[in-house]
């Protein structure tokens, strides 16, 4: 288990202005923030980090979307960061997501449901890579 996972608050929260109210909880939940930037993926940054889902039905629209707007990356830390951050957004669809998560207050559909979390303290280890050098860590 590692102390550390991503977030990326997605374009739909990004251009709704979710950004600092989803900061907000995140960090009143007990994250430490590692690291944040805004930034825009391209399509082959998108494919490469999605790249687990090629061949998914939902693969080119989840592209399409990601591509859409500026996101914003963070590395959290705190113990038990990926299943403590995964419990905070709640379920992938926000129509099922508990009352109180990010993604039952921001989120707007399933496709478009707000923020991206780490599943895994491998997975976090290699999205945390994919968005910053070692160097942008604090």
């Amino acid at each position: 288990m590692t102390n550390q996972t991503l977030m990326m608050i997605k374009p739909d929260a990004v251009a709704n202005g979710h950004i600092g109210n989803i900061v907000k909880h995140v960090t009143d939940a007990g994250f430490r923030i590692k690291g944040m930037k805004l930034t825009r993926l391209s399509v082959a940054d998108a494919e490469q980090f999605y790249g687990v889902h090629v061949g998914k039905p939902f693969f080119e629209g989840l592209v399409t979307f990601m591509t859409s707007g500026p996101i914003v990356a963070l590395a959290l830390e705190k113990e038990n960061a990926v299943l403590d951050f995964r419990t905070l957004i709640g379920a992938t669809n926000p129509a099922q997501a508990a009352e109180g998560t990010i993604r039952k207050l921001y989120a707007t559909s399933l496709e478009q449901n707000a923020v991206h979390g780490s599943d895994s303290d491998e997975n976090a280890a290699i999205e945390i890579a994919f968005h910053f050098s070692g160097r942008e860590l604090f």
